[in-house]
């Protein structure tokens, strides 16, 4: 068993140094390629410069790159990366909650009903007494509402079973897609918002600036803090209720503190980055086959991950099609919906 554990515990460090390497090696590749080429060294210069607060390094370069290298380049990697370390937390969230391999944001209709709030406040101006938060409110909100309803539809004979839940979700991200798309084409009151609220459809990141990236950091920073002190409790609940009961674990609060978590967390996502699937599902799931389940371990390498995968998914749309660019949640769904479909032909193989 000690042997076992070592092993383990190898392996998560191993995974730990491989996917922070990465990760360097995408933020390196995605400040350097664009329109105006920046080497590497320049890069490194700038960024020390700025988060120091001094001139370290002698400047050299000319002030529209300083300029499109940290207002316009590094906000948009960094905000790639917390939008897919939010969304890969989310999707270990709803995967322990329900105990179904499939559940995440985008595949239980949670990343719909978000899209759908924004979209309203776009357009419709709802909750505009709210002031430069209302997107975030309305995205938040329509998380909230489209999770009770898949749950609710999926619980109508009294037990969620995987097969339900996803039907449920699949249900409910139509619904609320068809409402965005109402809003959008029934309501339009102007060119600049439909094009506004088509961006929340697809996934873009190209709005992200210095504000967005903060705020979302700290409701992130806060999610994952409160989310690793109940670790354990996330371990036990995979066992089954009545297990985690036993066991002195109060099942209802801790799947109202991820319902709550989650649910924040996508809202906030989504109001900066719009809609992107998958993310969720994905990497977690592969993570799970470097790790384990254990989520101590699973959840930061889950983070990290997922950020990598936004990143590397970011900076495909950037250069498929250069010098225009690809929604980046075209990107995320021709790499995750094969999977899902992997996943679903897994899972009844395994039932035969």
């Amino acid at each position: 068993m000690k042997g076992t554990g070592n092993s383990g515990k190898g392996r998560f460090w191993l995974t730990l140094a491989l996917v922070m390497t990465l990760i360097v090696i995408a933020v390196t590749i995605s400040t350097t390629i664009g329109a105006v080429n920046v080497s590497a060294s320049d890069i490194g210069k700038i960024l020390v410069n700025k988060m120091s607060g001094k001139d370290i390094f002698q400047i050299a370069w000319e002030g529209k790159t300083e300029n499109i290298i940290w207002n316009i380049r590094f906000p948009r990697v960094l905000m790639a990366f917390i939008v897919g370390a939010g969304l890969s937390l989310c999707g270990v969230l709803m995967q322990a909650l329900t105990k179904n391999p499939l559940a995440d944001p985008y595949v239980l209709g949670i990343s719909s009903g978000a899209s759908a709030g924004a979209v309203g406040v776009i357009i419709l101006g709802w909750f505009s007494f709210l002031g430069g938060y209302s997107v975030i409110f309305g995205a938040t909100l329509g998380a909230a509402i489209s999770i009770c309803l898949s749950l609710g539809i999926a619980s109508m004979k009294g037990r969620i079973t995987s097969t339900q839940l996803v039907l449920a979700g699949i249900a409910t991200s139509a619904f609320f897609s068809a409402v965005t798309n109402l809003i959008i084409y029934g309501f339009n009151q102007g060119s600049d918002k439909t094009k506004m609220a088509q961006y929340w459809m697809v996934g873009s990141l190209s709005g992200a600036t210095w504000s967005r990236v903060k705020y979302v950091a700290i409701v992130g920073i806060i999610t994952v803090a409160v989310i690793l002190l109940f670790a354990k409790e996330l371990d036990v609940l995979l066992l089954g209720d009545d297990v985690a009961e036993t066991l002195g674990v109060d099942t209802r609060k801790t799947k109202l503190l991820i319902i709550i978590t989650a649910t924040i967390l996508t809202g906030v996502v989504v109001s900066v980055s719009g809609v992107i699937g998958f993310v969720g599902l994905v990497v977690p799931h592969i993570m799970r086959s470097f790790v384990g389940s254990g989520h101590k371990r699973l959840i930061p390498v889950a983070i990290l991950a997922g950020g990598l995968f936004s990143m590397v998914a970011d900076l495909i749309s950037r250069i498929i099609i250069a010098p225009e660019e690809l929604p980046i949640g075209v990107i995320a769904a021709f790499i995750g919906a094969p999977f899902f479909l992997y996943l679903i032909r897994k899972g009844s193989a395994g039932r035969k």
